[in-house]
């Protein structure tokens, strides 16, 4: 009986480290994330339990010449999360009301971020968060080191279209028509 107990730990330990995601997945450009996150799934504890949410819908927001990224201004207290490695979180307020999930990627001072719009069942970033119970507390936080959240690999490589992003239409040509919204199919 020990022998299966101890089995079945080590099966769990090397299950967890061979889909957990570790710092350098983080480490690569947005543009070559943003299909490797629709693999992942969003690992939630709350506490009172885990949810495990597959990840469906990411839009990428790449540098300070990208003109709908909030890098566009700069580095700002705001944007700060942005200019660091990969693997931390970017969380801001929109409207008000609406917290915004966002992955930070690539090379530190290297501003990117994927900002999370759909898990499985759940369609628009606002949603997403409130259903994730995100708040300003996750802002900078790791993805490496967090007990809060993290992101788990799975073994299926999903399909996928890409379309422009949504509701970026003040940032103009050509950053309106770039075909950074990743949706799994």
């Amino acid at each position: 009986m020990l022998s299966y107990y101890l089995l079945y730990i080590i099966f769990v330990l090397l299950s967890f480290y061979m889909f957990y995601c570790r710092q350098d997945f983080y480490l690569q450009d947005a543009l070559d994330l943003a299909p490797e996150l629709l693999r992942c799934y969003i690992i939630r504890n709350n506490g009172d339990n885990l949810q495990r949410c597959k990840i469906t819908e990411v839009e990428i927001y790449r540098g300070e010449e990208d003109l709908a990224c909030h890098a566009c201004k700069g580095r700002t207290n705001r944007t700060e999360t942005m200019y660091r490695k990969g693997g931390y979180l970017y969380v801001y307020l929109v409207y008000g009301i609406h917290w915004m999930l966002n992955i930070v990627s690539g090379k530190e001072n290297e501003p990117q971020a994927l900002l999370i719009r759909g898990i499985e069942g759940i369609s628009g970033p606002g949603r997403v968060s409130r259903y994730l119970g995100i708040d300003k507390s996750f802002n900078g936080e790791s993805l490496m080191d967090s007990r809060r959240i993290w992101l788990e690999k799975s073994e299926d490589i999903p399909r996928y279209i890409t379309t422009p992003r949504i509701g970026i239409d003040y940032a103009g040509e050509p950053w309106k028509s770039k075909l950074w919204r990743f949706i799994a199919c």
